[in-house]
């Protein structure tokens, strides 16, 4: 995942040494909003959660604006990082 480590760097999240990584390009519809979420709710306060999609995961980011998280998402060709932490 050294490919999703060099993109998170571009992000705004903060450093950590290593990040709840999600892969669910390979998951229908809901399945990554409630893995993204389920894992939210699970995570440390200091932890940076990674999702991995190949699409901007537009209907996730109403729920962590009303949840309270950070976040940043890089698109790249073959994947979009959205990288969501506890301010």
């Amino acid at each position: 995942m050294s490919g999703v480590e060099s993109l998170l760097t571009e992000t705004d999240a903060p450093p950590t040494g290593s990040p709840e990584v999600l892969d669910v390009r390979d998951l229908p519809p809901p399945e990554p909003l409630k893995l993204t979420l389920e894992t939210l709710a699970e995570a440390d306060d200091d932890t940076v959660v990674v999702q991995v999609s190949d699409r901007v995961p537009q209907h996730l980011f109403p729920r962590l604006d009303d949840r309270g998280f950070a976040y940043d998402t890089v698109e790249r060709d073959d994947r979009v990082v959205t990288a969501i932490w506890t301010e």
